[in-house]
């Protein structure tokens, strides 16, 4: 049984229907009684801004298996957004679906496998992990591999020991099935994951005709930190958001 958090208007009138919005990042279940302000934010859906314009939003829990992560993403999250499509108070043909981070690659990936989703917004994703793989994070001067081995991206293998799976959860490889339409935020200062992926992401769709912006913060860092840039990321992310 998967779980996770769903947000609904002040107002929710069962015999309307409403746009849908999706936020992930592995686990939201245990947020259910956290107080969300309507301030804007550095990376994550603003969802009380978007619940009080007359969005739902739903934040699906994932649990993932070890060496494929983006089946395990598209497993969660599309069964989610199948299951409230049925309901008669959600709009489906307008469900869009935002990520930053490891929500930001999973956002990418999950493009690549299904087309249901109306838009999509990827915050710092990377692309490709094989291009990842031997960089080092900026802030610590880390080397890169230990998280696609051991942590968050759970590939469970080195890059020589399976090559395979290191294609199959970047979405660099898998681009040309893309038919959503896809807003990018890669920032120059970030000190977690290098710029640079996104613009992989975004020249490769560019290459093959995909519907892609990219945004860019001069001087910004993994999470926007300037509340004038946060303003103006409220702003684009409701500009591209569906409905």
């Amino acid at each position: 049984m998967s779980e996770g958090v769903l947000y609904k208007p002040e107002d929710f009138n069962p015999k309307k229907k409403y746009p849908l919005l999706m936020y992930f990042y592995e686990t939201h279940s245990d947020e259910l009684n956290t107080y969300i302000p309507p301030t804007p934010t550095g990376s994550r859906l603003n969802i009380s801004f978007f619940v009080s314009r007359g969005y739902v939003v739903f934040c699906p829990d994932i649990r993932y298996t070890n060496g494929h992560p983006a089946k395990s993403c598209y497993d969660y999250v599309v069964s989610a957004a199948q299951d409230l499509a049925k309901q008669k108070w959600i709009d489906a043909k307008n469900i869009g679906i935002q990520g930053q981070s490891w929500g930001g690659i999973q956002v990418a990936q999950l493009i690549t496998m299904t087309d249901m989703f109306k838009a999509a917004w990827a915050g710092a994703p990377v692309a490709n992990m094989t291009s990842a793989y031997g960089g080092i994070r900026w802030e610590s001067g880390m080397n890169r591999q230990f998280q696609y081995e051991k942590s968050q991206s759970r590939i469970g293998a080195t890059l020589w020991e399976k090559p395979e799976l290191y294609i199959e959860n970047s979405p660099l490889f898998h681009l040309p099935k893309v038919k959503t339409p896809l807003v990018i935020m890669s920032n120059d200062a970030d000190g977690a994951v290098p710029w640079y992926q996104g613009i992989e992401l975004f020249t490769a769709m560019r290459r093959l005709g995909k519907q892609v912006w990219m945004l860019n913060y001069n001087g910004e860092a993994h999470n926007l930190v300037e509340r004038k840039n946060r303003k103006i990321y409220r702003l684009e992310s409701s500009n591209t958001s569906t409905g």
